[in-house]
């Protein structure tokens, strides 16, 4: 079972807190440093100091990092036409020796779009898929040849396809808990699936879902990686855990039922049952980005229980 570090900018950080908490990240261990893509807070918190880009982030990082993987759940593709964001991306890959991941998703969130005046299209998804076609087949081109691309949405003439990634395929990431359009999208571009913020038991079908679409493409399912997006709060006992939910504005009981809460032994076999769904990689939500003991704790006292 792979671990990997997640956060939500958008809900208070700078780029030096991300960056103290990938290199934490790195020096303990886990296998990725994650980031969402909003420029929008959520809920009860002033936001401050305001939104960083995901990929400007993410630049930085990769320079100043030298081990651990980067990507994002989800980069938006309302936010950026699809050629400059493969350009941003293949980079970006550059920058880190080969260490990027690419989750795309549709787009969702309406207030940060009219917040800073980008375009809320009703056709999302659609636009999501056609995106995907045109990213993945810029990075395929070979060098010297040009791509051709004629949607609905999106049309690119005698493109360069130019820079290319290091890594000969960027690991692409999709995810969420549609029922239908989701795991074909998936079965067809992802090398991972991700469902977010999902119990065991819908983990399992959302899986069972994608693992069909990928057979009825004539794709070996087991060529995806399957993981889950959980909110952690750990602590070595119940007064520390209970310290760790309030410092997110969360319960204890609450965050047990809908993520990975409690002690080490008590995650341990929380993420067991989600390994029994068929997932082999958690991406850890950490929404106190300040509290670095909290990943200490992960690392020393789960992260050796799961081999």
């Amino acid at each position: 079972m792979d671990l990997r570090i997640f956060t939500e900018p958008q809900q208070g950080a700078t780029y030096d807190t991300l960056l103290r908490v990938a290199r934490a990240a790195e020096d303990l261990g886990f296998d990725a440093f994650y980031r969402s893509d909003h420029y929008l807070k959520m809920g009860d918190v002033d936001g401050l100091p305001g939104p960083t880009d995901a990929w400007i982030t993410l630049a930085g990082l990769a320079r100043e990092t030298s081990r651990i993987r980067l990507g994002t759940l989800m980069t938006a593709a309302t936010f950026r036409l699809p050629g400059p964001l493969a350009i941003q991306v293949a980079q970006v890959d550059q920058m880190s020796g080969g260490r990027v991941e690419f989750g795309l998703g549709a787009g969702w969130f309406e207030a940060e779009h009219t917040a800073y005046g980008i375009p809320f299209p009703k056709d999302k998804f659609a636009r999501l898929e056609e995106q995907l076609a045109v990213i993945t087949g810029l990075w395929r081109t070979p060098v010297g040849e040009t791509f051709d691309h004629e949607g609905k949405y999106y049309t690119l003439k005698d493109s360069p396809a130019l820079p290319k990634p290091v890594q000969e395929r960027i690991p692409v990431l999709i995810g969420g808990h549609g029922p239908t359009r989701t795991p074909r999208l998936a079965a067809r571009y992802a090398d991972e699936f991700n469902i977010p913020f999902a119990s065991v038991e819908d983990t399992e079908r959302q899986f069972g879902r994608v693992r069909a679409a990928a057979q009825e493409l004539g794709r070996d399912p087991g060529e995806l990686v399957y993981s889950n997006a959980l909110v952690v709060c750990a602590g070595k006992d119940e007064a520390e855990v209970a310290r760790r939910a309030a410092a997110i504005g969360r319960e204890p009981g609450e965050l047990r039922a809908n993520g990975l809460a409690g002690t080490p032994d008590e995650i341990v076999d929380r993420i067991g049952r989600f390994a029994e769904a068929g997932s082999s990689r958690i991406y850890l939500q950490i929404l106190d980005l300040q509290d670095l003991d909290h990943l200490e704790l992960v690392s020393s006292r789960v992260m050796p229980q799961l081999g």
